[in-house]
């Protein structure tokens, strides 16, 4: 974080025109990507029209679409191959029965739970090659060495830390995986029981039960059949996720081993810088063995997505998915942000590993141009955005337009990270609930909950009399203290601009005259 000393008092303003780089959360072009230059300059620092080379028609984002070998094949969406171990009806419904008479006798439903996750997770996992080669055993290393640990930052069981953003919030810090026992939460999990344990999944009523929140013991498996990843059809779910955890560990097989080549150097090396980066305060994250996972579900993306190849801030979208998978096979009582996953069987970690890879490929997959040549889809976005918050609230528009700020300089961090650097980790868990149950929610939805999340701000913003204060503003806003209610409010007004401007195209005009 930069520190304010570096700004010119008397010149603050020509500061952040000139050093682009030195704002907070200012994005770098990397390999695989260009970062788009903003096009709009304040009318008091005019520039040159960019002259880079636009891309020619066939490096389309579409022609890439045809052309590529997605890891994610047409063939597979639907998981055609059926599993031999058939599960009858019967069995069925006396699961979901037993489900919900324990809990309406005040019991938990840990047993019925440990069942359908023994049901969803095969006991082992044929990796190819074995476990040992690709998943060495390595010393745990819990706290970077370059990371700065902020004073009195005592670890509270079952939470973890805040945004890195935001430093006061040491003092504050949320649960990412919280747990309540009371009755409403009790009979809001026995309808996800009902729906998840039924022969064939009733997607469009899971999305409906899923929108406001997923009780976190049934969130893993909600996420794996709203992502696509995991099958409706119960008979087919064992025999796909065994398929392709162990096409996963082929992938590894087959291309980790190339990370070194001179072709590949740059994309792993870039990769490898940003991991340590994440949540750096959260120990978790940096420990080595954890690393390396993230490290092997990123390159291997890479190699099978030539199109885009890696990105900064796809790293961060692997995060809620080894958050939430990882919460299934660690013990309640432990505290997530400072587990020693070294703890975690080796077969156990293989399937959180593979799990985490195909959902985010399967996330990817519906944003991609997001992440292509010059990154469109995010530059599209971002001009929607301004078209549309000149119409839900004019004022903080012209106020923004006033005092020259760019929404590229403070969105494009919003859509290329969804919003996850904006946020506590558990705030960002609890909106992907949405984000996944609302139809399009990471391509098309998201663009209203980022505006909504700048009319949130409204009155912070307007308070700001200079170009300094708004972008320290824009780039650090006061999330530090948010939780579910807030995201609940959110995603409301989300939806609520959705239903009144979806249908209105105009206001989505990227190019207006």
């Amino acid at each position: 974080m930069h520190k304010m000393q570096s700004v010119d008092p008397q010149n603050g303003k020509n500061f952040w025109k000139k050093n682009s780089k030195s704002v907070p959360g200012s994005m770098r072009a990397v390999y695989g990507a260009m970062h788009p230059p903003i096009t709009h300059c304040p009318r008091s620092s005019p520039r040159k029209e960019s002259t880079q080379k636009k891309p020619e028609s066939n490096d389309s984002f579409q022609d890439y679409q045809e052309s590529v070998n997605d890891a994610w094949d047409c063939g597979d969406d639907e998981f055609c191959v059926i599993s031999d171990v058939k599960i009858s009806n019967r069995m069925v419904q006396s699961a979901a029965l037993s489900v919900i008479n324990s809990h309406r006798s005040g019991q938990l439903a840990t047993s019925n739970l440990a069942e359908l996750h023994s049901q969803l997770q095969p006991t082992t996992v044929s990796t190819e090659p074995p476990l040992a080669e690709v998943l060495p055993n390595t010393s745990v290393n819990n706290i970077h060495s370059s990371t700065a640990v902020l004073p009195s930052a005592t670890p509270i069981e079952g939470v973890l830390p805040l945004s890195r953003l935001d430093p006061s919030a040491a003092t504050h810090r949320t649960p990412v995986i919280s747990t309540s026992g009371s009755e409403r939460d009790m009979v809001k999990q026995e309808k996800f029981l009902e729906l998840i344990l039924s022969n064939n999944t009733n997607l469009p009523e899971l999305r409906k039960l899923s929108w406001s929140g997923i009780p976190p013991p049934v969130r893993a498996v909600t996420w794996r059949l709203l992502n696509g990843y995991l099958p409706a059809n119960a008979e087919r779910r064992e025999d796909t996720l065994k398929r392709k955890q162990e096409e996963y560990w082929s992938f590894v097989k087959q291309y980790y081993d190339t990370r070194h080549e001179d072709i590949y150097q740059d994309t792993f090396r870039q990769i490898h810088i940003d991991i340590p980066r994440m949540s750096p305060l959260v120990p978790l994250f940096q420990q080595t063995i954890v690393q390396e996972m993230f490290e092997r579900i990123l390159y291997i993306w890479a190699i099978r997505h030539p199109a885009s190849g890696y990105v900064q801030g796809i790293n961060d979208l692997v995060t809620p998915f080894f958050i939430v998978f990882l919460h299934e096979v660690v013990p309640k009582e432990e505290n997530l942000d400072t587990y020693d996953v070294e703890q975690v069987s080796e077969e156990d970690r293989a399937v959180v590993e593979a799990d985490s890879f195909w959902c985010m490929s399967k996330l990817l997959d519906g944003i991609q141009d997001n992440y292509t040549f010059a990154q469109p889809g995010i530059q599209t976005k971002v001009q929607q955005l301004g078209e549309l918050m000149k119409r839900i609230d004019c004022s903080l528009h012209q106020h923004l337009e006033r005092h020259e700020i760019d929404y590229l300089q403070f969105s494009f961090r919003w859509f290329n990270n969804l919003l996850m650097r904006e946020m506590p980790l558990a705030c960002t868990v609890r909106l992907w609930d949405t984000l996944h149950a609302e139809p399009d929610g990471f391509s098309h939805f998201v663009l209203y909950v980022c505006a909504a999340f700048l009319k949130y701000f409204s009155q912070h913003l307007m308070a700001q009399r200079d170009f300094q204060g708004l972008m320290l503003l824009l780039q650090n806003l006061p999330t530090s203290s948010w939780s579910d209610s807030e995201i609940s409010l959110l995603v409301a007004e989300a939806f609520r601009l959705k239903y009144m401007f979806a249908d209105a195209p105009n206001h989505l005009q990227a190019n207006k005259k």
